[in-house]
């Protein structure tokens, strides 16, 4: 609730409290529509401020939680705790096993750190700078071949490249001379 929210809700709940004072057995109907009115206003302007949903429990830690009858706070997290400490209570701690060793995979253990993969990926000279094109792929000649058509095509790049990545990136082979080329016609002028 903002302070503009919370000062017009005071003046309206102050102006409620005013007309109950002002109330008896012999108040005209014209007040009571009045009194009417005002309820309203002061209804709307509470819908307006709040803005979360109506707690389900009484508990302040999860007011919308999922509910308990039995719980004297209506939570069923803070009951789930309760019971559980109770039962540690009667039944001493949980015993400690040793940690079990892991059982063996059908499809064995993977180490750490996976295995770097080796692959080669054709790039372009877009004018700007170097941008994948294709697919990465795992066969050196394959991907050579995938230039090779590329540089055939209706519309070929000006340049294009192929980068092995393993641990590291190495540029293997260019084709063509990459010049950077502004975007702007007319060299901006």
């Amino acid at each position: 609730m903002n302070h503009a929210q919370l000062t017009a809700l005071g003046r309206a709940l102050r102006v409620l409290g005013e007309h109950g004072e002002a109330l008896s057995a012999d108040t005209p109907d014209a007040r009571l529509h009045e009194v009417k009115d005002d309820l309203r206003r002061a209804l709307d302007l509470l819908e307006e401020s709040v803005t979360t949903a109506v707690p389900s429990t009484r508990c302040a830690e999860h007011p919308t939680g999922p509910v308990d009858e039995s719980a004297p706070d209506l939570c069923l997290l803070c009951e789930t705790r309760r019971r559980a400490a109770r039962r540690a209570e009667f039944n001493g701690p949980a015993p400690h096993a040793p940690p079990a060793e892991p059982a063996p995979s059908r499809y064995g253990v993977r180490g750490d750190r996976p295995q770097p993969q080796q692959r080669w990926l054709p790039e372009l000279w877009n004018g700007q700078a170097w941008q994948l094109c294709g697919t990465p792929r795992r066969d050196r000649r394959e991907a050579e071949l995938y230039i090779a058509a590329q540089r055939r095509g209706p519309r070929p790049a000006m340049a294009y490249r192929i980068v092995h990545e393993f641990t590291d990136y190495e540029v293997l082979r260019v084709w063509g001379t990459p010049v950077r080329v502004d975007i702007e016609p007319l060299g901006n002028l």
